[in-house]
């Protein structure tokens, strides 16, 4: 009894640190926000011309489909981090000190996050009921064929997002913005699995493939498509999840899910092995002892050897510094005249770059000739992708640096912070940008490609002005990484038109949108740094 009230009340206090905070109540404005596009007709869930009437079981299974396959990839960034505030807090230094087991702690985390996760989860389930009433075409609610596919096809994957983002937590290599990136592409992986004609072998649903799917996509459009050829046996299996879109001219009754023991197997398997991930967790977990963790004990001697002259230069540059203040303070507007923006730039270069390992400065490098050395079809449209991809995690520190580390007092008593530090954290983030990336633009100067030139240019911008302004109204870098991520996936690799921020192709190529973007979302780092800085 003592475990499950310890278990009850660590759950229940990271579901209440978690809800007071500002992400938690955007997550479930973006929430509110997809279901109601879902309900105005922006995501429309389709078999060829076909849609199912707005009943109990086709608005719930599509309000489940929506929660699984979007809000979970949004989920997974907003409770990754449990972990490492209590790291931060200290609240983990307490808790070592029980005898709470590691298992029992990864578990713990994991439910906490389940439960988050679970809430986000209830506002899909409002919004599927208000959706059915207000759209009319069928008022008779059925409650078991409405919350049906929420309780039994969101709820496994939330569970399963809850532990993985668990276990990210407690691999050294994940744990960072490097985890963020692979969530997404693991994200995708996931959703393919399911696609509905993975599951239809010769016109015959195959129940033994359903294991695959947990995001549920193909299990719904797999169930519906066998009410909708007995409307139409012409059907071609044509299945699609659209934003935005054609939307479907033909409807058809769809009475629900048919829940046979094994499909129902295969959603608890889905739950049984969220807990293992959780269980698995605890393999790596530290118990909040750094010297545990085998990468840093591989590297202990080292670090001890080269940590002892560092700390006593520091100690005797902080002697020398007090010694300094006694007899008198170098006026501030001296200091600040002496400064140079270049040396700003340098030194935020060199923050960007610190901690990075040869292998990282051999691939940039490695890109940097590539875009000069590519045809040009195969370096705007493919070496671009990769040279402005790698790096992510650099751009993903701007703006944060000061939260993540608590030296916002001091950057912002500096002088003339507003006026110059902030220019020149944007110029090294441009200047990345044309380190990694500037082949092409040599290549497209001297082929003469103005717009290809201009499509450079704004990508090289508008990249770093994204970076700055989310780090510096998050507190946080991982919104960069998810969002750029993301963004990066479905614009420039896809070539899509509007979203392009690259300009891969000259189709795609927007560069006067992207232009613009980045001075707006430079205005808004502005607007933010001020009120930061205390300005009225």
């Amino acid at each position: 009894m003592m475990r499950v009230r310890m278990l009850w009340h660590l759950v229940k206090a990271d579901f209440l640190t978690r809800v007071r905070r500002t992400s938690f109540l955007l997550t479930l404005g973006f929430a509110v926000f997809v279901g109601y596009e879902t309900f105005a007709g922006g995501i429309v869930m389709s078999l060829d011309d076909y849609r199912g009437v707005y009943n109990s079981a086709w608005v719930g299974a599509l309000m489940a489909v929506v929660t699984s396959c979007f809000l979970s990839l949004v989920a997974f960034y907003i409770v990754k981090g449990s972990v490492q505030r209590d790291v931060e807090t200290r609240v983990g230094q307490i808790l070592a000190a029980t005898p709470m087991s590691k298992s029992f702690y990864t578990v713990a985390k994991a439910l906490g996050n389940f439960a988050v996760l679970a809430a986000m989860v209830g506002v899909m389930a409002a919004a599927a009921l208000l959706m059915q009433l207000m759209r009319g075409e069928d008022r008779v609610v059925h409650v078991g064929a409405l919350l049906g596919p929420l309780v039994l096809l969101s709820l496994p994957v939330m569970a399963v997002v809850a532990s993985v983002a668990v276990l990210f937590e407690t691999l050294p290599v994940l744990r960072g913005g490097l985890g963020n990136v692979v969530w997404f592409f693991l994200w995708i992986a996931l959703l393919a699995a399911g696609v509905p004609e993975k599951l239809i072998r010769g016109g015959v649903l195959d129940r033994s493939a359903e294991w695959r799917d947990l995001m549920g996509l193909g299990t719904v459009l797999a169930s519906a498509r066998m009410s909708l050829l007995q409307v139409d046996p012409g059907f071609r299996n044509g299945f699609a999840l659209n934003i935005g879109g054609e939307r479907p001219s033909h409807t058809f009754v769809w009475t629900g899910m048919e829940w046979t023991g094994a499909l129902l197997a295969t959603r608890v398997g889905w739950m049984m092995l969220a807990v293992l991930v959780a269980l698995l967790a605890a393999v790596f977990f530290h118990r909040f002892d750094p010297a545990r963790e085998w990468w840093r004990r591989s590297r202990t001697p080292k670090t001890v050897e080269k940590r002892a002259p560092v700390e006593a230069l520091a100690a005797a540059k902080a002697i020398v510094e007090e010694d300094a203040w006694r007899r008198g303070v170098t006026p501030l507007d001296r200091v600040g005249a002496r400064t140079n923006f270049g040396q700003l730039v340098v030194a935020e270069l060199r923050l960007m770059l610190q901690g990075q390992r040869w292998w990282w400065y051999a691939g940039a490098v490695g890109l940097s000739i590539a875009c000069l050395a590519s045809p040009p079809a195969a370096e705007r449209g493919g070496v671009i992708l990769a040279a402005w991809i790698w790096p992510m995690l650099l751009w993903s520190q701007m703006g944060s640096r000061e939260a993540r580390w608590s030296t916002g007092a001091l950057l912002y008593s500096a002088p003339r912070t507003l006026g110059r530090q902030l220019p020149a954290a944007w110029v090294a983030g441009v200047l990345v940008a044309m380190a990694t990336g500037g082949g092409l633009a040599i290549r497209l100067a001297l082929a003469g490609d103005a717009q290809g030139l201009a499509g450079w240019a704004a990508g090289a911008m508008f990249i770093p002005s994204l970076a700055l302004a989310l780090g510096i109204w998050s507190g946080s870098g991982k919104w960069f990484e998810a969002l750029y991520t993301a963004w990066w996936y479905i614009g420039p690799l896809h070539h899509t038109p509007g979203l392009d921020f690259m300009g891969t192709t000259a189709g795609s190529s927007r560069p006067i949108l992207y232009l613009a973007m980045a001075g707006v979302l430079m205005a808004s780092c502005w607007v933010r740094r001020r009120a930061q800085l205390g300005y009225a």
